[in-house]
């Protein structure tokens, strides 16, 4: 089987920017992924892509097979995960088109599987930084070498879905100062922490939530334009991110389990 050292969770309309893309049929414990995996380079690397909500958009943010998309990333060899999103801005200084680099997440999904452990050894893994700081620093630093509106940090609020907030919700997360809103950061990022990948988070916002004061409510029209608009900025940052992130991993996420099991 063919493998992959980076993983790309995105939009369908990644594909086309992997040259001569291979897809691969592959199966894992938690069922098959969204799509089968398309591997490709991108410079010298080798690049796999899965569509997070599947070829054709047809798993809404809480059915998609998380559990299977982050173990199919890790049985094709890769160590290093980029997902991209769309997101919703909380903050009116985080402007539909930029990007923030989140470094914190707020967990308020209810129905998903979200871990890799559930016995019979009680594993407890730490996600006081749930995203990988080398990453992290390799995003900011190409986004701003390009032009990028960057933003260097922001906390992402994650909801079920596949509704939008109420005003009331919306105007909550405001006030308790989360940037960024969004449905499908967990349990992604969790899990490929489980399985000790590292992960980094690029929100590509492309509107303001309703709770911004002022603003009308978001519509799913809306999201696809300016996410369309800004499709080619995406494949910029990725083609160079991807390239300079280094060989070898120093970082937490590397060793994540070491010590997470709890042995009786």
């Amino acid at each position: 089987m063919s493998t992959a050292e980076i993983g790309v969770f995105g939009g369908s309309g990644f594909y086309s920017f992997l040259d001569d893309p291979e897809t691969v049929e592959i199966d894992t414990p938690y069922g098959p992924p969204s799509a089968p995996p398309v591997i490709g380079e991108v410079g010298d690397r080798r690049v796999a892509f899965i569509p997070r909500h599947g070829q054709h958009h047809q798993f809404p943010p809480h059915k998609i097979p998380y559990l299977a998309n982050v173990w199919a990333m890790k049985e094709l060899g890769v160590t290093r995960v980029i997902g991209p999103n769309a997101c919703g801005s909380l903050d009116v200084d985080v402007k539909p088109g930029d990007f923030a680099i989140c470094d914190q997440f707020v967990d308020r999904t209810r129905s998903r599987p979200h871990t890799f452990y559930d016995g019979p050894i009680t594993t407890h893994i730490s996600t006081a930084d749930p995203y990988c700081p080398t990453m992290r620093g390799v995003a900011i630093e190409q986004g701003k070498a390009l032009g990028i509106s960057t933003h260097e940090r922001g906390t992402v609020v994650v909801v079920e879905g596949p509704r939008f907030s109420t005003r009331a919700e919306s105007a909550w997360f405001k006030r308790e100062g989360w940037e960024v809103i969004n449905m499908t950061q967990y349990p992604e990022c969790v899990l490929a922490r489980e399985l000790e990948l590292c992960y980094v988070n690029i929100s590509l916002i492309t509107d303001y939530d309703v709770g911004v004061e002022g603003i009308p409510p978001v519509t799913n029209d809306e999201v696809v334009r300016v996410f369309n608009e800004n499709n080619e900025k995406l494949r910029r940052l990725l083609f160079a991110i991807v390239p300079n992130l280094p060989e070898a991993r120093d970082c937490p996420c590397a060793t994540a389990l070491e010590g997470a099991a709890f042995e009786a």
